[in-house]
């Protein structure tokens, strides 16, 4: 057993859902309906979008990497929590328990700058449809791409140098995967200034998404509104049917 700086460094236990262990494989059959349902629709989405040329857009492309980021966080959890529903051992190595915390946080925070961009992307087709394909170049799109990732990368290592640098008097997580909550429950030393940095850094990260978002789609309303003064009626139904299938698609 590798102590270090006074954390056993071995391997964490997972208590969720062990106080209920007769609703473990109905609770498996839940979340492998749920993961598999995700799975294929996902990769569904990213298969039709690569085989369909007409739908090599800036909208879609960003839709693509989004259902990249949706399949690679559900799997991140989800393939560990099936397997301990079915074991009587639901343990995770500590470098496991980092990694998985890690590609968590990286990804989770990934698809809220990626979403940001996707209003952004909506903000230019609707406000400034003649310059569209000149704002939204491909270069443009893979700057938006990368720049989601580069976020989501430095809110995760924010969030996992401050919380495994505490000190852990405990193997025991009182959840399903390691998250920020349980870990910090396990500590020794007080985690109040912890909490107190993760709760600035995500709060500011969280802010510019959603701020963005807001005013991508406020512009957007406003230019709708200012639509229905000068357009005949047969363009204001284009345009709502245009914008009502764009929401539906992010939504889905």
């Amino acid at each position: 057993m590798e102590e270090v700086n006074g954390t056993v460094k071995t391997e964490f236990f997972f208590l969720g859902f062990s106080d209920h262990p007769e609703l473990q494989r109905l609770v498996f059959a839940v979340f492998f309906s749920i993961y598999s349902a995700t799975l294929m629709e996902k990769l569904g989405m990213i298969l039709l979008i690569t085989i369909s040329s007409h739908l090599h857009t800036p909208m879609y492309f960003l839709l693509c990497i989004l259902s990249v980021i949706d399949t690679c966080y559900s799997s991140v959890i989800a393939p560990k929590l099936l397997v301990d529903l079915v074991s009587d051992k639901k343990t995770i190595s500590y470098n496991g328990c980092a990694a998985q915390f890690y590609f968590f946080i990286s990804l989770v925070d990934t698809e809220s700058f990626l979403l940001a961009a996707m209003a952004y992307d909506r903000y230019i087709a609707i406000c400034n449809p003649l310059l569209y394909t000149v704002i939204m170049s491909k270069r443009i799109c893979c700057q938006l791409a990368v720049g989601a990732f580069l976020g989501g990368t430095m809110s995760s290592i924010i969030h996992i140098t401050n919380t495994f640098h505490l000190t852990f008097c405990s193997k025991e997580i009182n959840h399903f995967f390691c998250d920020v909550s349980p870990l910090f429950s396990l500590s020794c030393a007080d985690t109040y200034m912890h909490g107190i940095v993760l709760v600035v850094f995500a709060s500011l990260f969280e802010a510019i998404c959603l701020l963005t978002f807001l005013l991508s789609y406020v512009f957007i309303i406003t230019a709708l509104a200012a639509l229905l003064k000068i357009s005949s009626a047969e363009r204001r139904n284009l345009w709502f049917l245009t914008c009502a299938f764009r929401l539906i698609v992010v939504t889905v």
